[in-house]
């Protein structure tokens, strides 16, 4: 049976959600993040030297990164289930959104979440200059940079309901995380495309299953 090694508010209910469209049988060991650090425990660097979530084991297997889990579980157990067939464009669709989710969405959303955190994470005296700098670069680069992708990801949702194209995908899994952390940290206003695909994510009854199973799917703001 799969162990999916679970830390809260992480990118692990990816891995549940996957793990139930798949209709495999698995296992949750739980992780609670330090309330004052946010840090994963030190417990989990005994499953994976780097002491992150998601992690599997499947057998003698440990992996990590929810993309490279993902591409495992569909490869082995998807039986050409949610992937298109290769050499197709939906396929290169498909592997395009694999890759730009933690490559080019997600790192303007987590500067958001960091450079909205920083002032109130400085001593006093040195406040106002943190909080002067911080709104700086949210206006100037962080800001711009996430309405820039948001505004690219609205248009590229006319070609289909999803992202490889007609068929769901784990694609759309793996776009999952930062389109919610996108929801809560820049507001999807004005992108009834991608509000809607964030509806349609929600009312699939394998999400459903993996959120309960997951707890609360809170990204922090």
């Amino acid at each position: 049976m799969i162990t999916v090694h679970h830390l809260e508010k992480s990118r692990s209910l990816r891995v549940l959600w996957a793990l139930e469209e798949l209709g495999l049988e698995y296992e949750i060991v739980r992780y609670d993040r330090d309330p004052a650090t946010m840090l994963a425990p030190a417990s989990l660097r005994k499953v994976h030297p780097l002491g992150k979530s998601p992690v599997i084991v499947d057998g003698g297997l440990t992996l990590a990164e929810s993309g490279a889990i993902l591409e495992y579980l569909v490869d082995r157990y998807g039986n050409g289930r949610f992937r298109p067939e290769a050499s197709t464009p939906e396929r290169v669709r498909y592997l395009y959104w694999m890759h730009y989710a933690e490559g080019s969405l997600m790192p303007p959303l987590f500067l958001k979440f960091l450079f909205s955190r920083i002032p109130s994470r400085v001593p006093l005296p040195i406040r106002f200059v943190a909080k002067s700098i911080s709104a700086k670069v949210l206006k100037t680069y962080v800001m711009p940079k996430a309405k820039e992708n948001l505004d690219f990801l609205e248009a590229e949702l006319a070609k289909g309901p999803w992202f490889a194209g007609e068929m769901f995908t784990v694609a759309d899994i793996q776009m999952s995380y930062p389109l919610e952390a996108a929801a809560v940290r820049i507001g999807l206003e004005g992108r009834p495309r991608l509000a809607a695909w964030l509806e349609r994510a929600h009312e699939r009854e394998a999400f459903r299953r993996a959120l309960e199973k997951n707890g609360p799917a809170v990204i922090p703001g």
